[in-house]
């Protein structure tokens, strides 16, 4: 399982009250500095595991939320990009204090739909009160643990719970193409060799493409998009499916027979980490953008900027092109906060997301949605303003809900109302 699709589980609650010791504990090793000084942990610390029955996680030890001050401030702002990230909290609280603190953070965690689960460390010193379990699980209805990270060597409860709290975060994702193929079908993948393309090596969709084809014993024929008509040419029957880097869709689409299914690594990416029927419906929503909106790129990592870059230059002059109009654009990389309250955009437009989980591209995107702002993604967007939208996405209408998962996860009205 690649980086990816790790399952991240951020520990959050107040200072002193033992989250990197529940992380040490956890891993079996010494991850985070552990002291009685309040505030130890400054900046989030990550440590990958193993949960057999589980998944392969990243244990995310953070600030205690209660900081205070300027670097307080601070702290608590890299909490919040942790939690941002997350696919499971677990929420650390100790002497049965569950006050204004964990209730903002619990109500953080149910806005955001994600799971969490409490655990109250330090028994040793004071055991949960039961009046404090029963109060919490019927408020919450989440697994509440007792547990002592100085003294219990046993953390079966922990990840009990945690297996209990993250198998649905953890679910097997859709496949990329698999399900569109049968054994022995071939596919051709192009794939352009230019100054984005990194040196030697394939870039992260690509090959995971590639795997899901073999995994689904396909046939997989890979070329760049100078190649593709004469491989069509000596192609006994068409290939099942061509799948292209989005950058190269009007040159392929000019080749490739209107009967074989045509999309890109992007827009599969897109549908199994979706929110996929969002995109369907904000994809179109650029032809109706007006002189001077303000248009949000998402970048899920951080990377050096070319003149080639896609979403920082590419993709806007294409956008401005198909529109006959300026935009204001505005760029976010990695987990960096977005400069500007939701309702300020038009449109949102999410990269493929290949570097996050699907839960943290559907968190990410969130807000936006249950604002009425119309979402997309660089394949979808490309495809629009090259005009085969339409072509590039047929075969997946009929198909849509297997890879729209974050429609039901994130409770999204499947009507939304549309600004605009």
């Amino acid at each position: 399982m690649g980086k990816e699709n790790k399952l991240h589980v951020v520990l959050v609650g107040r200072r002193n009250n033992g989250k990197s010791s529940l992380v040490n504990a956890l891993t079996g090793q010494e991850v985070s500095i552990v002291s009685d000084t309040p505030g130890t942990t400054t900046d989030p610390v990550r440590r990958g595991y193993e949960i057999p029955d589980l998944a392969p996680v990243v244990f995310i030890d953070t600030a205690g939320v209660d900081d205070s001050g300027p670097l307080g401030d601070k702290r608590a702002g890299s909490t919040a990009r942790a939690i941002e990230q997350a696919d499971v909290a677990l929420l650390v609280i100790a002497g049965n204090r569950f006050e204004a603190p964990e209730e903002r953070l619990a109500s953080d965690f149910i806005a955001r739909e994600l799971p969490f689960f409490i655990v109250h460390n330090k028994r040793d010193e004071e055991p949960l009160a039961p009046g404090t379990r029963e109060r919490l699980v019927a408020r919450y209805g989440v697994p509440v643990v007792d547990f002592s990270a100085a003294r219990d060597g046993d953390t079966t409860p922990l990840v009990e719970a945690l297996r209990e709290v993250g198998r649905e975060a953890a679910g097997r994702p859709p496949s990329l193409v698999g399900d569109l193929l049968g054994p022995g079908d071939r596919v051709l993948l192009v794939v352009p060799v230019d100054t984005e393309a990194p040196a030697g090596r394939l870039i992260l969709p690509q090959v995971q493409v590639l795997r899901d084809v073999l995994d689904h014993r396909g046939v997989a024929v890979v070329a760049g998009p100078d190649e593709v008509e004469g491989i069509l040419r000596e192609m006994a029957t068409p290939p099942r499916l061509v799948v292209t880097d989005s950058q190269a869709f009007a040159r392929v689409a000019a080749v490739v027979p209107a009967n074989v299914p045509l999309t890109s690594f992007s827009i599969v990416l897109a549908r199994q980490k979706g929110p996929f029927e969002e995109y369907l419906r904000g994809t179109p929503r650029v032809d109706t953008l007006l002189e001077g909106d303000r248009v949000l790129v998402l970048e899920a990592c951080s990377h050096h900027v070319t003149g080639d870059d896609i979403g920082r230059h590419k993709l806007p002059a294409w956008i401005e092109r198909h529109a006959g109009k300026s935009f204001r654009f505005d760029f976010v990389a990695g987990r960096d906060p977005v400069p500007r309250p939701v309702e300020e955009y038009a449109l949102v437009i999410q990269c493929g997301g290949c570097m996050i989980t699907a839960r943290q591209a559907r968190a990410r995107l969130l807000p936006f949605i249950r604002a009425g702002i119309p979402v997309s993604n660089y394949g979808m967007m490309i495809a629009r303003v090259t005009g085969i939208f339409d072509r590039v996405t047929a075969l997946f209408h009929d198909r849509g809900g297997e890879g729209a998962r974050g429609d039901h996860i994130l409770g999204v009205n499947p009507n939304p109302i549309v600004k605009g």
